[in-house]
């Protein structure tokens, strides 16, 4: 408003600007200053793309993808466009759990010391049901492999295990929530069973099921096995090789 007295009584009474500005209680370098450059379009145009890429990201993500492309931008001018685009994510209702005990959970210090393992269930589009076994290492948060059929026993699991026993080698210690497993290892590996209906104790690929479900299984509509395997697969690498995780200081595992 005193801005816009000050330009009448320049403009219209030839007052000088440093008497129009103390008429009016305004300091002369705050009348004169002039708004930045706006932020560039083809910056604006970047963040839309990759929103629309990776919908399930929040802005600060969006920010690190940015750094990581040579983008020298602040996050600030990140968030404003997100909100100026409308670009929120939109919370997805949770089913209400009974609450669980809480219990510290021992950190692992190296990469292979310990896994979590756990499986997830999905559709086709033709409405067939199809199951994935998630690994997760707790230390590095990869995830080595996601195994996907229609039905995954218990000698499958054994047969996806020796298979990483080969091409990685195996951790010291797996967490698991079903005795399913009690038959998996005769490899020197301890396993360690949850408390039933605690799944708050295998916290480490919980929270990757949920990423995995929230980024991958609700946003891709399967049209068979071979297309669920592939994107799956697809995900998972960028899961290991690009998506900044918190956890980690936004690196990846």
């Amino acid at each position: 408003m005193k801005r816009n007295v000050v330009s009448h009584m320049v403009s219209a009474h030839g007052l000088s600007q440093r008497r129009a500005c103390r008429l009016a209680n305004l300091n002369l370098s705050t009348w004169q200053y002039k708004a930045r450059k706006q932020v560039s379009t083809d910056l604006r145009d970047r963040i839309i793309e990759l929103a629309a890429e990776r919908r399930r990201f929040g802005y600060h993500r969006l920010y690190i993808l940015l750094r990581r492309e040579g983008w020298i931008v602040n996050h600030k001018a990140v968030h404003q466009i997100y909100c100026e685009e409308g670009l929120q994510v939109r919370k997805r209702k949770r089913k209400r759990i009974a609450p669980a005990e809480r219990q510290p959970i021992i950190l692992p210090v190296s990469t292979n010391e310990r896994w979590s393992m756990d499986f997830v269930s999905d559709g086709l589009s033709n409405g067939r049901r199809f199951r994935t076994l998630n690994i997760v290492d707790d230390y590095s948060r990869e995830c080595p492999v996601i195994e996907v059929d229609t039905s995954l026993p218990g000698t499958r699991v054994v047969r996806v295990l020796e298979r990483m026993a080969e091409t990685r080698g195996l951790p010291k210690t797996i967490v698991v929530d079903n005795v399913l497993y009690s038959e998996a290892y005769r490899n020197h590996v301890r396993l360690h069973f949850i408390e039933p209906g605690k799944p708050v104790q295998n916290a480490f690929v919980e929270s990757f099921n949920g990423k995995f479900r929230d980024e991958c299984l609700n946003e891709h509509w399967f049209t068979s096995m071979a297309d669920a395997r592939r994107t799956i697969e697809e995900w998972r690498i960028d899961y290991n090789t690009r998506r900044p995780h918190s956890s980690l200081g936004y690196l990846t595992p």
